[in-house]
């Protein structure tokens, strides 16, 4: 094609190796041949002058122009993908693949990665639970919300996760105090990641359940307690937005069993409860050499046995002692002594509030073997 500008000739060839090119001519040429791999141009004007337009010599490695926009909308797209990292900005990519390690997920006209760590777990929550190669397959050609966490186009680096953009569509719907059903995703020394479930069925966050927070009970290995896929109830005990972290108690929904009374923990009809006014109560074993130690304790002043009785349970054969879920009355408290199925109710005269009768309570116990 040739085209006639502020008095020069524009010519655009394409070449099959090499694609599209253009050279120019002035406009009082004549008779212009113009060779290229074998091929020639003829271009004749109405002037009887003849000359030879020698075209300059081809760049073999120079990239040719679809090439160029190639490279060009790659250069945009890296740019783009910057500016979604910096903006926290999610984007609905399309899964394009899988391998072992996580999905090839496509950002433009590039190509990033999302490790299976950072899918949001309500695609392995919602249905039977398969291996993680076949959740990814089932995604293939799905859109998916996410969120860039790394880029560098210098390392052609392309990093998303879904979990962060979850956690920016859900976290602000999460309080502490809230109750949730969950479902246990994994479990560690330390404690088991519970994935909380959402009014509308799907498991987008997850919080952490630590070891002291799983039972009343003393609990030496979570795994004794808590397995991958149980369903459990758990309360919300902290949201650290600035972290992205939650964390959780199971044992918040329970009783406290620190917190008793002789009548909840005997048979209701109190047949088996022995009055201290009826009878001289011997206290049970290690129990005197606690009290002698309470006594120590700063704003306590008296304690005695009122009464004992026995439980259709034994909750451990072991001496302990319980604090009663009803507050000071009259500086008075109660707690429980239970030892096998033997329990005996003690009265102690207090200026301490439930509170501190509790840490008064748990000093003691530390320094009695």
């Amino acid at each position: 094609m040739i085209r006639l500008r502020n008095n020069n000739y524009f010519c655009s060839l394409w070449s099959t190796r090499r694609g599209p090119f253009t050279f120019t001519f002035p406009k009082g040429s004549v008779g212009v041949r113009a060779s290229l791999s074998g091929s020639s141009i003829n271009s004749n004007t109405q002037q009887t002058q003849t000359r030879d337009a020698t075209l300059p010599q081809l760049d073999e490695h120079a990239p040719s122009s679809a090439e160029s926009l190639r490279q060009s909308r790659r250069s945009a797209d890296w740019k783009a993908a910057k500016t979604y990292h910096e903006k926290g900005l999610i984007y609905q990519g399309r899964v394009e693949g899988f391998n072992n390690g996580g999905l090839l997920i496509r950002f433009y006209s590039l190509t990033g990665f999302l490790p299976f760590p950072q899918l949001s777990p309500s695609h392995t929550c919602k249905g039977p639970r398969g291996r993680i190669v076949q959740v990814a397959s089932g995604l293939v050609g799905s859109l998916v919300s996410v969120k860039i966490i790394q880029v560098s186009e210098e390392n052609r680096l392309l990093i998303f996760s879904e979990k962060e953009a979850a956690w920016s569509k859900y976290s602000a719907n999460i309080n502490t105090g809230d109750v949730f059903q969950g479902v246990v995703g994994s479990v560690e020394d330390y404690g088991a990641f519970i994935h909380l479930k959402f009014p509308d069925g799907s498991y987008p966050l997850t919080g952490l359940v630590h070891i002291s927070e799983v039972s009343w009970d003393l609990v030496q290995d979570v795994r004794d307690v808590l397995g991958k896929g149980d369903e459990v109830r758990v309360k919300v005990l902290n949201v650290d937005r600035a972290k992205s972290r939650i964390t959780l108690s199971i044992k918040q929904l329970q009783d406290d069993p620190f917190f008793e009374t002789l009548d909840k923990v005997i048979s209701p009809d109190g047949s088996s409860v022995t009055d201290s006014a009826a009878s001289n109560i011997e206290p049970l074993p290690g129990l005197e050499t606690i009290f002698n130690e309470l006594l120590k304790e700063e704003g306590i002043e008296a304690l005695r046995i009122n009464r004992q009785g026995f439980e259709k349970r034994v909750v451990s054969q072991d001496l302990q002692l319980w604090l009663s879920n009803a507050p000071p009355m009259d500086n008075k408290f109660i707690l429980l002594a239970r030892a096998g199925r033997q329990v005996q109710e003690i009265q102690l005269t207090t200026s301490l509030d439930q509170e501190g009768i509790k840490k008064a309570l748990q000093r003691v116990l530390e320094r009695v073997p």
